[in-house]
């Protein structure tokens, strides 16, 4: 005769289905510990070449020689379209040049806070980047706060964004929202919207420097830092400067990256250079200054 199934033995298998459960609704990667393999790459320092001269097959090829990175952060903008066909091509080139991943970066027309049309194209816009992310390996892509309210209002953008953090937990594929554009994205109007919709699908990307747009103090930039790397899971933007109108505003990168320590971020850094000359060599500052902070 079989053992009958107690109630002790019920609530202990309840229990590890409830702990399955939960891991299952949160994102589920594993980060790499070797300084320079937490390293990637951004395309958008490279948009003068790529298209111009180059495919984004063609470049990634050279990341590695160049630059001694493994891994790759490729700008919307850089992709010829989402059609799974291309993709897949795409993630072949990529694996190829032996590089990883780490997230999608997308700047395309999608107004969430539009009609319910234009709310509904726009998110079915995200979702084909979200299943392109799916095809190349990465864990997410890099969304925006929706324009059509700013300040105080945050509904139309906690709404949108929470159907989209759903769909990206049905395919392990986080969304993040980064400190952008200081019109709307002003690091703390970001915190309060990832804040406010609490799902594990949804995260900052801290941009080292793009608060200085915001508030043109460092010390501004330094608490935006320890506000959204908290909030971070998978990628951040490291760059040492950013202009704007003929303006350069400049940051410490190590006071950023002992932020991001204290924060225990173990996710990836991408190299998002913005300075003037040869972005090969920008670039190539930028992973030296990190891996000086990451040993």
């Amino acid at each position: 005769m079989p053992e009958r199934f107690g109630r002790r033995q019920f609530l202990a298998l309840s229990a590890a289905f409830a702990v399955r459960l939960r891991a299952q609704n949160r994102p589920n990667f594993q980060f790499p510990t070797d300084p320079r393999r937490r390293l990637a790459v951004s395309t958008y320092p490279f948009r003068s070449l790529i298209k111009d001269s180059m495919r984004l097959e063609d470049f990634a090829q050279s990341i590695k020689p160049r630059l001694q990175v493994s891994a790759i952060e490729p700008w919307s903008h850089h992709f010829e379209s989402t059609d799974a066909k291309y993709v897949h091509g795409l993630n072949a080139a990529f694996k190829k040049a032996g590089l990883l991943v780490v997230n999608i970066p997308v700047d395309v027309p999608a107004k969430l806070c539009g009609s319910s049309e234009e709310r509904r194209a726009a998110l079915d816009t995200y979702r084909r980047w979200v299943d392109a992310a799916v095809i190349l390996g990465s864990p997410s892509i890099r969304v925006h706060l929706p324009h059509g309210e700013s300040g105080d209002k945050i509904s139309c953008s906690v709404s949108g964004l929470q159907e989209l953090a759903e769909y990206g937990a049905s395919r392990n594929i986080v969304i993040n929202v980064e400190n952008d554009e200081p019109e709307i994205e002003q690091p703390e109007r970001v915190a309060r919207v990832l804040q406010t919709v609490n799902s594990p699908f949804l995260h900052a990307l801290p941009d080292f420097c793009n608060a200085m747009l915001v508030h043109d103090d460092p010390e501004y930039d330094y608490r935006a830092m320890a506000l959204l790397f908290p909030l971070a899971y998978n990628i951040s933007h490291v760059k040492d400067e950013e202009s704007d109108n003929g303006k350069v505003y400049r940051v410490d990168v190590n006071r950023i990256f002992a932020i991001a320590n204290k924060a225990r971020y173990r996710g990836f850094f991408s190299m998002e250079w913005e300075g003037t000359g040869d972005p090969y060599e920008g670039t190539a500052k930028l992973i030296a200054a990190s891996l000086r902070n990451l040993a």
